[in-house]
């Protein structure tokens, strides 16, 4: 059930290194199973159950299956980014501007702080002369 979850949520992807599209290349890396024996039975579906159904699934798949990250995946929030990205580039670039304006936002503060003349007077007053 939790592999069928995954699927659903996107974790099956189109490898980058594939042949035609790296369909067949990325479902045999998900389910672990040998990329031959994939291609194999993919041919011979091609083959007996008529040549435009099975092209017409595998576009499809194509177009269904995000490709694969280039960097590997290393935890959630990670994985929320790239699934962003892939579904709308500029709401994930929107995101990254917004959370790197909130840090500027927030060293700006800090820095106003720290320099701030008050601050200044109470370290002068709070440190002891030799």
């Amino acid at each position: 059930m939790r592999r069928i979850d995954h699927i659903l949520r996107g974790g099956l992807y189109r490898s980058r290194s594939g042949i035609f599209l790296g369909v067949c290349k990325g479902i045999s890396g998900y389910f672990d199973f040998s990329l031959f024996w994939t291609r194999v039975i993919a041919i011979v579906l091609l083959i007996f159950s008529g040549f435009w159904p099975v092209l017409a699934l595998y576009f499809i798949a194509a177009l269904l299956m995000k490709p694969e990250p280039v960097l590997p995946i290393g935890s959630e929030e990670e994985e929320e980014l790239y699934e962003s990205y892939v579904t709308s580039r500029k709401g994930a670039t929107d995101r990254i501007i917004r959370r790197y304006q909130n840090l500027d936002h927030r060293i700006r503060r800090m820095e106003h702080i720290v320099t701030a003349k008050e601050f200044d007077w109470e370290n002068r007053l709070n440190t002891e002369k030799p």
